[in-house]
């Protein structure tokens, strides 16, 4: 009985055997499964990192709030302090139409009576009413929008319509750029539009002019703020902050003068209008200094058939007989002009063909004085070959031809250029023709000849300043860039440039300026193309380069009109109702500067002022205050405080309110043009001199955009 009882409690042990082992192996497995858990949560613990990705930096990400801060851009003035571009804000109107959007509250943030938001909304957007309804009414729509007439609409806009409490109308806000003073060198001031970048941030990016060569400078660099917040998105207080500072744009100062650019503006676009010339620039420089203090040109970017180019370096052209102020200058420094010795005009064979003069029969036989002043083509083919090509070539590059003036904020310069082969060419290039050159290549020779035989380099970039400091950052001086001819020469080419004015020989008496004596130089040049010279009446590049006063110029103006479809009168007459009142104006003030009795006076902060405090302080100064508007406070003035300006000179006051217009009779075309451009009237002149009639009576209520027809007569005809 015992034998058959072992077998059985022999099985029975090693099932209990089996057991245990199973159940070690078992507790070995977890064992090794919890120590490689704690080894790698011990790994994760002290590296961070789960297959390379960073546990910190991810949990970091998730509750670290990150704020792009968009630099503002620098903001652009005039010579006066006078703000050409700046920011602003642009925006587009959205109407949301999902019923399920509804505030805290639960009120509706969507459209809810379509016919008044309709009616309302067309007040202030160019479309009627019932196409407003029926975008408002479209189906299955979340939010629509309002296409050219709801989008950049101004901040002024945005407020009114807000104003209107509209359930479900709202807007989108992007950057822009604004250019306060309008028509106002515009070509080079350029223009700066938005764009996005690949983070989806709106920004404005300079596309041409200054906005665009200086785009660097004007942009600053964007900064960034970093928080750190819980899950529920609050910022935790022991947190703090981490932040890169942003860095505004810097500010620009150019050295436009805003009364005369202005001015050249008014007088610009109405020749322009009158005569429609391809292509029309002008500038005005102070001669000693080669500060500019006023350009602009037409067409510009602005214009009914726009161009996208800075005409002033953009663009060369052969400059006709202004060239020969520097070929004569030329001939005299090297001693080989005798204004008394004689030649016979009208046409001469020369290198295998023609130079002939713009009046083809000539005027017989005349002296090369007389040569310059009747701007005779043979008297120069003359000269030239009396000096020699090779002495005529080293004075042009003396004079800085061939290659870039290079001035700061005017970028993409062509410099002019000559083939110089042949003797019949090297011959034309002494009276302009068979060589090419750029305005301000130009306007820089003629500073040897106004400046002692001392030529310096253009310039129109007074300062770039820190905008949060105010520090100057970068100044531009003038800059001496050569001494192509002596003192002696430069005194003889200006007595001669006199007498093209002054001469009964001279083509250029209708640029004489009453009180004043100036000295200047015609120019009129045949435009080339690929199959030769064009042809027709007024083909021709017509220019004018006048120096003022004429014995020791202060001032250069250069004008040219290339292809006029009409003149009034001739070329040298339609130019002329740019340059007289421009110089006069001039040339008034630097004498009212220099009598003893008669000063500058420094204006002072208006704005915030009472209407009547402030006429009576300007009065006080000497000035002559003008109040815009019915307002009590003064909201505006026209030459920012601290700015100089000589007495007697008119200051705009604007108030706000209704506008009467003032009595215009004896203004200036200055004042005339700066007060349609702040009251943005529509300007339509004629006569010259100062203000003789108006089409809007004084005290007459004014409206923008209506137009002001005013007649000037000479000074010593009005009342």
């Amino acid at each position: 009985m015992n034998g058959q009882e072992s077998p059985k409690r022999t099985i029975k042990q090693e099932k209990q055997h089996n057991h245990k082992a199973f159940g070690f192996g078992l507790f070995m497995i977890a064992l090794l499964l919890f120590s490689l858990f704690i080894v790698r949560f011990g790994y994760i613990a002290i590296f961070k990192d789960v297959k390379n990705h960073n546990l910190k930096l991810a949990a970091q990400r998730m509750y670290t709030n990150t704020q792009i801060i968009t630099a503002k851009r620098g903001t652009i003035y005039d010579a006066n302090g006078n703000a050409i571009a700046q920011d602003t804000s642009k925006y587009t109107l959205i109407a949301v139409l999902n019923h399920s959007m509804r505030d805290t509250d639960g009120k509706p943030l969507y459209v809810v009576n379509k016919t008044k938001t309709a009616n309302k909304l067309a007040k202030y957007i160019n479309m009627k009413p019932q196409q407003i309804k029926k975008l408002l009414s479209t189906k299955n729509a979340f939010q629509v929008q309002f296409g050219p007439a709801g989008s950049n609409l101004s901040v002024a806009t945005m407020e009114k319509i807000k104003a209107e409490k509209l359930p479900g109308i709202t807007f989108t806000k992007t950057p822009a750029r604004e250019y306060p003073e309008g028509q106002f060198a515009s070509q080079l001031i350029g223009l700066a539009t938005v764009k996005t970048s690949k983070n989806s941030t709106p920004h404005l990016v300079g596309q041409m002019g200054l906005e665009s060569t200086l785009n660097k400078l004007l942009t600053g660099k964007n900064g960034l703020k970093k928080s750190i917040n819980d899950v529920y998105g609050t910022q935790l207080a022991d947190s703090g902050n981490s932040a890169k500072p942003v860095k505004d744009g810097d500010n620009i100062t150019t050295t436009l003068d805003n009364k005369l650019q202005h001015q050249l503006e008014t007088l610009m676009g109405k020749v322009y209008d009158y005569s429609h010339p391809t292509m029309m620039t002008a500038v005005i420089m102070e001669a000693k200094t080669g500060k500019i203090i006023a350009a602009t040109q037409r067409p510009n970017y602005k214009s009914e058939n726009p161009v996208w180019t800075n005409a002033l370096v953009q663009d060369t052209y052969e400059p006709g007989s202004t060239m020969k102020v520097l070929s004569l200058a030329a001939a005299i420094d090297s001693g080989h002009f005798n204004p008394n010795a004689t030649y016979n005009s009208g046409t001469w064979t020369i290198g295998g063909g023609k130079v002939t003069d713009w009046v083809t029969s000539g005027w017989g036989t005349i002296s090369y004085k007389e040569a310059f002043y009747r701007s005779s083509n043979v008297g120069f083919a003359h000269i030239e070959q009396n000096m020699g090509s090779s002495t005529w070539m080293k004075y042009l590059k003396r004079f800085g031809m061939f290659k870039p003036v290079n001035v700061y904020g005017m970028g993409g310069e062509q410099a002019g250029y000559t083939n110089f082969r042949g003797t019949l060419e090297q011959t034309n290039t002494a009276f302009g023709q068979g060589i090419t050159v750029n305005v301000m290549e130009m306007l820089q020779a003629f500073t040897a000849i106004a400046n002692h035989g001392k030529m310096v380099k253009p310039y129109w970039i007074e300062k770039v300043t820190d905008p949060k400091t105010g520090k100057t950052v970068e100044k531009t001086k003038t800059q001496v860039v050569g001494h192509p001819i002596s003192a002696k020469t430069a005194k003889q080419v200006l007595k001669y440039m006199q007498g093209v004015i002054y001469d009964k020989n001279g083509t250029g008496g209708a640029y004489k300026v009453d009180g004043y004596r100036i000295a200047g130089k015609t120019g009129t040049a045949q435009i080339g193309s690929a199959n030769g010279y064009e042809t027709g009446s007024n083909a021709y590049l017509y220019s004018f380069a006048g120096f003022a006063p004429a014995n020791n110029p202060k001032y250069i103006i250069y004008l040219t009109m290339r292809k006029p479809s009409k003149v009034n009168g001739s070329a040298e007459k339609t130019l002329a109702t740019i340059t007289t009142p421009l110089l006069r104006e001039l040339l008034d003030k630097k004498r009212l500067e220099s009598t003893k009795n008669q000063g500058l006076v420094k204006l002072p902060n208006l704005v915030g002022m009472t209407t009547e405090a402030a006429q009576k302080g300007l009065t006080n100064k000497g000035l002559q205050p003008v109040v815009l508007g019915n307002g009590t406070r003064v909201k505006e003035q026209s030459v920012a405080a601290g700015s100089s300006i000589t007495v007697n000179n008119r200051v705009f006051l604007t108030t706000g309110g209704t506008v009467n217009m003032p009595d215009l009779t004896g203004w200036s075309q200055a004042d005339v043009s700066h007060l349609a451009q702040i009251l943005n009237l529509k300007l339509k002149s004629s006569g010259g001199g100062f203000v003789d009639g108006q089409n809007i009576k004084k005290n007459t209520v004014v409206h923008p955009g209506q137009t002001l027809k005013v007649t000037y007569k000479d000074q010593s005809t009005v009342k």
